[in-house]
Parts: C-alpha cells; structure tokens; sequence
C-alpha cells in the first residue's frame, strides 16, 4: 500500500488510539505522521505526563497533605487525582504504559480530544504547552454521529416505555459501565439504597458487575416485591436514549468519560461513584468544577438513600440541575456551524489533507 502508484490510494497517517502508544514508533518508522486520538479529557495527558516523575520521587504523603483551597480548578482537581492513582496504581508496568502514552503524544502530529473547549479550557491550553502536537477538540464524539450506538452489549429498549410512564425528572438512573465490578455486598447495599429512595429507578444490572455470580440471583428475594413498579432492572440500556427522556432526574455514574459527557450533553446531574483510571479526575471536574453532581463516599444503604435523595429532592439537586441545563445549553453552542467544535472537525480535514 505504501508504494501504490495511485496516489489517490496512498496512505497519508497513521491514527491510533492513545492506548496503543506503539503505533506511533510504527508512524515514525514508515516515515508517516501519526496521529493520536484521546477519548479521555485532555486533563488526563498532563497528569500522565507528570504521573511517573512523581512518583519516583515519592511525592505521594505531600500530595494528600496540600491544602488546595488556593489553587486553581484544574490544579485542584489534578493534584486530588493523582495522590487517588497513586494509591492505587503503582506497579511498574502502569507507570511505564503512562510514560509511553505521554511521549507517544509528544512525538504525533496531531492530537484529537474528545473534549470541548471551555470544558477544558485550563487543561487544553497547558496541553499545548506541553506537547508540541495540534490538538483537534472535536467532541463529544457521540454527537458526530448520533445515530450510531458504542455498545457491545444487546441494549434492552423495554426500559423506554418504562420511563414513559414515569414523572418528569423523578427516575434516578444507575449504570456503573461496561467494565467495573462490585462485590455482593456493595450490590445488596445499592439494592436496598435504592428500594428505601422512594425514587423510580432504572438500574442496568449488567452480566458480569459482580464477578463470578448470576448478579440477579444475589438481590434479596423480597427485593422486587418491595419496589413493585418504582423499579425497572435491565441488563442493558440505550444510554443516549435514556439520558435524554424527560423522566430522568439523576444519574448514578461510574463517571466514564463518555457517560459523563452524554450526561451533560443531557443536562442530567450526577451522583459520582468512580472506581479507576481518569474516572476520578472526572467526578473532580463534576462536582468541583462544573458543580453538577455530588460524590457518593461509599456503596452502604443509609448513604445510598440520603446522596440520591440530596441529589433528586433537595435544593440544592434542584440548583445542580439547573447549573446541568445550563451546562447542556452551553455544550449546544461548540457543535453548530461556526463553532469551536465544528471548526476543530474542519480544521483536522484540512490537516490530514495536507499530509
């Protein structure tokens, strides 16, 4: 392909997926602009920059100890980020992958982020410092082509006529993704969180979210009979289609990058319960940031109850989703003709184009 005559049929990049950070030695090789695409926020490219350096160096205790009342918002949000990954994450090789992914960016021609500008705005500009690339924010991705699910799994649309039947703004909708797990006992705590909520809920109870076990057949076997009809369990569901019906009021959330975009998209307030990765550094812009969502501090009944009911029934829910609506108002704006997502779109034409 690469010698083809044609030269309508040549290649002209190489575009990868950040995670697969060898491509662009391949791109370099082939003597072919790589170009590198981040489905995370721009914010995590600064913290895996400076992520193995840190570490190394044991800052860690100094991380947990800074007061951050007096920085700014992404400073904040980073610096809580990484002591929480540190924590978490210090084997070899995770430090060596975000190393590799960090100088993999600093080596592409072009960066494309599934952000939007003023999202990020902090986050992008110190990106740009940082790596020499021309970041392309042309998110979120699922508003390019709207059309098209992302999911793996056989969504079950029964929940739609469902949340038809459902109150303007009252259904709580709970879906921890396609990939976390919990145990048994942090599945029955959210059984009984959400059957004491005296709020509709929709829960995806997907295969797999307790490890090993049928997780339907761990729910108390009274448990249904307690909801009745307030509560519609699904192995899966049409996330977009969900976010976007008038009867939910609340979202639940793993706080993935691309369920907490849908669900501003939406101008649905959160509930945060992340569980690795940039999630994290995602419940930061949230409910630090944005101010649309609240964190859950543990998966236990009583707490369970009082966030969704602080974040459903309480003023300061309804003022979270007023700031959500405002938000998605403002998300509305970049994806119009003339606007800095639509440009970004074009301008990466004209990029790659050029090569």
């Amino acid at each position: 392909m690469l010698k083809a005559e044609d030269p309508h049929d040549r290649i002209s990049c190489i575009v990868y997926d950040s995670t697969m950070c060898f491509s662009q030695s391949v791109a370099d090789h082939l003597k072919l602009p790589g170009i590198c695409v981040r489905t995370s926020p721009a914010a995590t490219m600064l913290a895996f920059a400076v992520f193995p350096r840190l570490h190394e160096q044991g800052y860690i205790s100094f991380l947990e100890s800074m007061s951050l009342d007096r920085v700014s918002d992404l400073l904040s949000l980073m610096l809580k980020e990484l002591a929480a990954s540190m924590k978490k994450i210090t084997t070899d090789g995770m430090l060596e992958l975000r190393a590799a992914v960090a100088d993999s960016v600093k080596k592409c021609s072009a960066l494309i982020v599934n952000t939007v500008d003023f999202l990020e705005q902090e986050a992008l500009t110190k990106v740009q410092e940082l790596f020499s690339a021309s970041a392309f924010t042309i998110g979120p991705f699922h508003k390019l082509v709207p059309t098209i699910s992302g999911s793996l799994l056989k969504e079950d649309t029964n929940c739609i006529s469902w949340l038809n039947k459902q109150a303007p703004k009252s259904v709580i909708y709970v879906s921890f993704g396609s990939i976390a797990s919990i145990d048994e006992k942090e599945l029955l705590e959210t059984a009984w969180g959400l059957a004491n909520c005296e709020q509709p809920f929709l829960w995806v109870v997907r295969p797999g979210l307790v490890r090993g076990s049928n997780c339907l057949e761990l729910l108390p076997i009274n448990f249904q009979d307690s909801v009745g009809e307030r509560g519609c369990i699904v192995e899966w569901a049409p996330q977009k289609e969900v976010l976007a019906n008038d009867a939910v009021g609340g979202f639940w959330s793993h706080c993935g990058w691309n369920s907490t975009l849908e669900s501003i998209c939406e101008g649905v307030p959160m509930l945060c319960k992340p569980f690795f990765g940039d999630q994290n550094l995602n419940m930061r812009y949230v409910c630090d940031v944005w101010n649309v969502g609240l964190e859950l501090e543990e998966f236990e009944g009583g707490t369970i109850k009082k966030a969704i009911k602080r974040l459903m029934v309480d003023t300061e829910g309804k003022e979270m989703r007023k700031k959500a609506i405002h938000l998605k108002e403002k998300v509305e704006l970049p994806l119009k003709e003339g606007g800095s997502c639509y440009n970004s779109l074009n301008d990466l034409v004209k990029k790659i184009l050029s090569f």
